[in-house]
């Protein structure tokens, strides 16, 4: 019998394996032939490589400085010179800065639209947000409801919405305010979250992030098990046994570190508390296609341009310069989120590279349909994921079900970034609460 066995190998089960692993006997049971979850590094055929899962570090996000530190990893900014691009209708206007250059009215709405949404945010306490005097009246609305209050004009909610997609993967009529409001505080702030510098997306890591996920499996000194889907668990307060890979497994305590809708995929005996159940179906997983095409070298930083684009009325939203650092090949970084994501899913990959090199060329004129490579990554159609970049709340759930959501389940207890009080959706937010699964179980077995 285990101490503990961790299921999944992504940022999460990993930070909890690696927290016990000194003084515990733990096992590591990952589906996928590899770790890193919703991480993954990509080869081009000239060798340059992207991350076509989760890529980005940003300030505030501690653990993760600290863990690329850890493994000799080394870090670079994302190129972040140069005006960025704003597409309206035909229309491409030239900017500086987190927001786009936008009509006067417009500028104005959106800006007095996302002062109010920050002012709420900053109010909220990220471990319990149902605890906020307004929690319920929040919850209640969606963030379309919010823009539909707080705007007046068609082209400040248009922004809006583009923003919400890039960081939900959702559409406004999903996402119960409340919840946007707690993942912006838990995420430091809607504008950090949308930055580069000084933001979300401020740096890169050499090698990749599925590179450092390697790397941190690698010395878990044969810990993980993979090809080992968890069929089935059979708990009782006393411990549990795990099915998996055709193999049974035994240990006093689990520690799932998965997103809910794959938690959902375990037959569970007896069966999970029926709130437990009804707060994962409802917390849905957003739908998100990564796209890069490289390019022989970055051909808008000739321009003046950063790369960065937002807008319009296409497959794409929004794009990065995501060119890796001492290379000469250029890469095109660009999101299909939401309801486009969902569209793009069920169309075959050449059409959706030719939709996708469109959107680009859009922004950047017609050298951006003729890449030298092009790869994407449809999360909605990963089997072991379902959608990126996490699980989202829609309107009720916060309020009714929310605060079971780190709750242990008898001798199960629960990871993931869905899971996480700051940095929800992010690395940072799987290796924190990888690290308070970890400091549970310790607790539990050391009583």
């Amino acid at each position: 019998m285990h101490d503990v066995i961790i299921i999944g190998a992504g940022f999460s089960g990993l930070e909890a394996a690696r927290r016990l692993t000194p003084g515990h006997d733990v096992l590591v049971l990952e589906a996928r032939a590899r770790a890193g979850g919703r991480v993954l590094t990509h080869r081009f055929a000239n060798g340059d490589e992207t991350d076509l899962g989760g890529q980005w570090v940003g300030p505030g996000q501690d653990r993760l400085y600290t863990l690329i530190a850890e493994m000799g990893f080394a870090i670079w900014p994302l190129w972040d010179k140069g005006e960025h691009v704003v597409r309206s209708g035909e229309r491409l206007k030239r900017y500086k800065g987190t927001i786009p250059a936008l009509p006067l009215p417009v500028l104005l709405d959106l800006n007095n639209a996302l002062s109010r949404f920050e002012k709420m945010a900053a109010e909220l306490d990220p471990a319990a947000p149902w605890t906020h005097p307004k929690a319920q009246y929040w919850d209640r609305m969606t963030v379309a409801d919010f823009m539909a209050r707080s705007s007046v004009t068609s082209g400040a909610r248009e922004m809006f919405a583009i923003g919400i997609g890039a960081v939900f993967c959702a559409e406004p009529h999903e996402l119960s305010l409340l919840h946007a409001l707690f993942y912006a505080r838990s995420g430091r702030s809607l504008d950090a979250l949308l930055s580069v510098s000084g933001g979300a997306q401020q740096d890169r890591v050499h090698g990749g992030m599925g590179g450092l996920a390697s790397h941190v499996a690698a010395s878990m000194d044969g810990k993980i098990r993979y090809d080992a889907p968890v069929r089935a668990i059979r708990w009782s307060e006393t411990g549990v046994e795990v099915e998996a890979g055709g193999e049974l497994f035994t240990a006093r305590r689990a520690i799932l570190a998965i997103p809910p809708n794959q938690a959902l995929g375990i037959a569970f005996d007896p069966p999970l508390p029926s709130n437990r159940d009804a707060l994962w179906r409802r917390m849905p997983a957003g739908a998100c296609i990564k796209c890069v095409a490289q390019y022989e070298h970055p051909f808008w930083r000739e321009r003046g341009l950063s790369g960065q684009a937002v807008g319009g009325k296409l497959s794409v939203r929004v794009t990065f310069d995501n060119t890796e650092e001492g290379k000469s090949a250029g890469q095109l970084l660009g999101f299909i989120e939401g309801d486009e994501a969902r569209h793009w899913s069920a169309v075959n990959a050449d059409e959706r590279r030719a939709a996708v090199l469109e959107a680009f060329a859009g922004f950047f004129g017609p050298q951006a349909l003729e890449p030298i490579d092009y790869a994407d990554q449809d999360w909605t159609s990963e089997p072991w994921t379902r959608g990126c970049y996490a699980a989202f709340m829609g309107p009720g759930v916060w309020t009714a079900l929310g605060h079971q959501l780190r709750d242990p389940i008898g001798p199960i207890h629960v990871a993931g970034t869905e899971t996480a009080i700051h940095g929800y959706g992010y690395i940072e937010g799987a290796l924190e609460a990888g690290a308070r699964a970890a400091d549970e179980v310790t607790a539990a077995l050391g009583a």
